[in-house]
């Protein structure tokens, strides 16, 4: 066991986290699993977790934590009227089949290779916010299916092997072709849901019976995890909403890029 310093030490870097994560939940729609995964992977280290599954953990809890986050966040910006349900309704099929297979290809993949994964998306996802435009556009509205399904799955695809939201893919999506900022933040609150619950049912289901699993845990969601986090992200998550339709967010989005370079640029280090 670690000295009892340390683990108080990662118990406040972990309630730090699910603040932020809760806040980031609201502000852009995003479940705050950027931010939760890699602290999951300091802490579950610090424990003495197998190395085997600590990435996996890592992501499948924050799946699992992203769904309540979700649904209280797209609560609050549907209570506003700002979410793009018909979006929502085409992609109830296509963002949760990406999810499974997500799940799928964490159930067969080593932990390196989805920290690889993990930090390969979040070096793009980085430099997309620190270089990303307002005025840029792809058209000027969302594209029909098939397209459309294509990017929900792509979207679901992603979001399940990182352990996030998918927010900040979403937003991507829905700016691009012409949606206001602000109706794309609350949308993708409502796709943080289509990936967190069927994320969090894969998760269990590709790591039931792994071996070097933590004690309270099911397949890969430690449930102890969930109790610290889950309260604090539930009660600061319409902070975030508040604060996402008051700011400009282009400063909170340069700061969120470099810390996305930041965590790739951990993974990366962890994987030499």
């Amino acid at each position: 066991m670690p000295p009892v310093g340390e683990l108080v030490l990662f118990a406040l870097a972990l309630s730090g986290a699910a603040v932020v994560a809760g806040v980031l939940a609201g502000l852009f729609g995003i479940g705050g699993g950027a931010i939760l995964v890699p602290v999951f992977y300091q802490v579950f280290g610090l424990i003495g977790i197998d190395d085997a599954v600590r990435m996996h953990l890592s992501v499948g809890t924050s799946l699992a934590i992203i769904a309540p986050t979700s649904v209280r966040s797209f609560m609050a910006h549907k209570a506003r009227g700002t979410v793009d349900l018909d979006l929502l309704r085409s992609w109830i099929l296509p963002v949760p089949c990406g999810v499974i297979a997500a799940s799928l290809i964490a159930a067969s993949v080593s932990s390196s290779a989805l920290r690889g994964i993990f930090a390969g998306i979040a070096l793009l996802l980085g430099i997309r916010m620190l270089l990303n435009k307002q005025g840029w556009r792809l058209g000027a509205d969302l594209p029909p299916n098939p397209v459309r399904a294509m990017v929900g799955a792509l979207i679901g695809l992603l979001s399940g092997l990182m352990g996030i939201g998918g927010g900040v893919l979403n937003n991507t999506f829905m700016t691009l072709f012409g949606r206001p900022v602000h109706q794309a933040v609350s949308t993708s609150s409502g796709v943080g849901v289509l990936i967190a619950i069927p994320g969090l049912f894969g998760y269990i289901w590709a790591g039931w019976g792994a071996a070097g699993l933590p004690p309270f845990s099911t397949g890969y969601i430690n449930w102890v995890m969930m109790a610290v986090v889950i309260p604090i992200t539930l009660i600061v998550a319409p902070l975030g909403v508040r604060l996402a339709h008051a700011l400009d967010k282009r400063q909170i989005e340069i700061g969120f890029g470099l810390f996305m370079l930041l965590v790739a640029a951990r993974f990366i280090f962890s994987l030499i």
